[in-house]
């Protein structure tokens, strides 16, 4: 087998096809030098002669099967062009990209209302407003208005190899991927917007004062504890599923597509519910604040809030969906495969959801993973 990276062209056909997840393709483009923000997205032109809507979205989710209510009521598929991350979309659209709809997360949703870049959604035009949980459609509502329709949601937790790993009758914790006995074998995602976070979720530290100097130094120490037990830390999970899937690695942190590919090629692994509770996050859909396609843009939301949509988040990727119509096209043995409940709300309440954090702390964050990586 060839050890040449993928070209920054295979990288983007794969994402089309949907063989990479939005974040396999972020990390892998990042690997390779090149910025989304640097590369020719397409001419804007070109799609308003044909009138349809445009879809500003992560690499891997600029896919047919998302949008097939869209499809079946226009006759064509919205046009669509990926980025590698949230900031790159924002810097994006605030340079003057024009587009109808936009892909953020509740991580970054308030800083893109701050910038004026996202109007007020008419949910009375969306057809399957009404089935979404009603926890998820408070995200991105300011002023009483809704700038933001979840969509898809996850979690960061971890994933264990059950035939090789032994619980020893305890529930499910944080603590696995600090246990002397599989040292050498564990497996952490190399950012420190995953890892940071549910650390402290192990430290049992308030999203709410992750910022604190004192909550900072306890995180550092916690990841500095366990790094000597650190096979690697990965930045591809393509990577650490070979590694899993082999046995090396016996447990990793890592997000719900890894034990649906897994299970799919019959590796006897499980999605940890861990005890102190999980990274949750929920992405969604964003009207542009000058989107030429008003009608076009609410169509695109609502063909991404559809129980077709949904279906294929749950049992493609393994993520959640915001109706709750979706899960009912998902046998239950299939959820319990996936780790996701036949009540989802259940787990959503259950979670920790992240919160947007500042320049400053994620500076400092950075910085401190870095060294902490290097062994220092």
């Amino acid at each position: 087998m060839s050890n040449q990276a993928p070209s920054v062209e295979e990288l983007i056909q794969k994402a089309k096809e949907g063989s990479l997840s939005r974040r396999q393709f972020s990390a892998l483009l990042g690997a390779t030098g090149v910025s989304l923000f640097a590369m020719p997205i397409g001419s804007r032109m070109a799609s308003a002669a044909d009138g349809e809507a445009f879809y500003f979205t992560w690499g891997g989710y600029d896919i047919p099967e998302l949008l097939q209510e869209y499809y079946e009521k226009h006759g064509a598929l919205p046009d669509m062009a990926p980025y590698a991350s949230s900031n790159e979309g924002l810097t994006r659209v605030q340079a003057g990209f024009v587009v109808d709809v936009m892909h953020p997360c509740n991580s970054n949703i308030d800083e893109w209302i701050r910038a004026g870049e996202v109007q007020p959604i008419d949910t009375s035009r969306l057809s399957h407003w009404n089935d979404v949980i009603p926890s998820l459609k408070e995200i991105g509502k300011h002023e009483g208005e809704h700038y933001f329709a979840s969509t898809e949601w996850g979690q960061t937790s971890f994933v264990y190899r059950t035939d090789l790993v032994d619980l020893q009758g305890e529930e499910e914790s944080w603590g696995l991927l600090w246990d002397e006995r599989y040292a050498g074998r564990i497996g952490m995602l190399g950012n420190e917007g995953d890892t940071w976070w549910c650390a402290a979720i192990y430290a049992g530290i308030p999203f709410e004062e992750i910022g604190t100097p004192e909550n900072i130094a306890k995180v550092a120490e916690l990841l500095r504890e366990q790094q000597p037990r650190v096979l690697a830390y990965y930045d591809d999970v393509t990577t650490m599923e070979q590694a899993l899937a082999s046995g090396e690695l016996v447990a990793a942190m890592t997000w719900n597509e890894t034990p649906a590919r897994l299970l799919a090629q019959g590796i006897p692994v499980k999605w940890a519910d861990p005890k102190e509770g999980a990274l949750t996050w929920v992405c969604g859909a964003a009207i542009h604040a000058g989107a030429p396609r008003i009608d076009k843009a609410h169509d695109v939301v609502d063909a991404l809030l559809s129980p077709s949509a949904g279906n294929f988040w749950i049992d493609q990727y393994g993520y959640g969906h915001s109706n709750i119509k979706s899960f009912d096209t998902v046998t239950p043995e299939r959820l319990v495969e996936l780790g996701l409940p036949t009540d989802p709300a259940e787990m959503l309440e259950a979670g920790k959801f992240q919160i947007p954090a500042d320049d400053q702390f994620m500076s400092t964050i950075a910085n401190e993973f870095a060294d902490i990586k290097a062994g220092f």
